[in-house]
């Protein structure tokens, strides 16, 4: 992958909101946040993986023959 992947408007449009609602908030409040949002991208990934695992049959309840 040599090339960024391009935001639409929309998305563009969502990230500066966030940042404005980041801006407004506390350090403290920033920092907890941070630690929600690190979490749920770590489920996310696991999601995604346990999704992809039993998508292509690689799952421990499946047989091959």
């Amino acid at each position: 992958m040599s090339q960024p992947i391009e935001l639409s408007l929309e998305q563009q449009f969502n990230i500066r909101s966030f940042a404005t609602q980041v801006q407004e908030m506390s350090h403290e409040q920033a920092k907890e946040f941070l630690v929600k949002l690190y979490e749920q991208m770590v489920v996310r990934e696991a999601t995604y993986k346990e999704l992809l695992k039993h998508q292509w049959g690689l799952d421990s309840g499946s047989t091959m023959a």
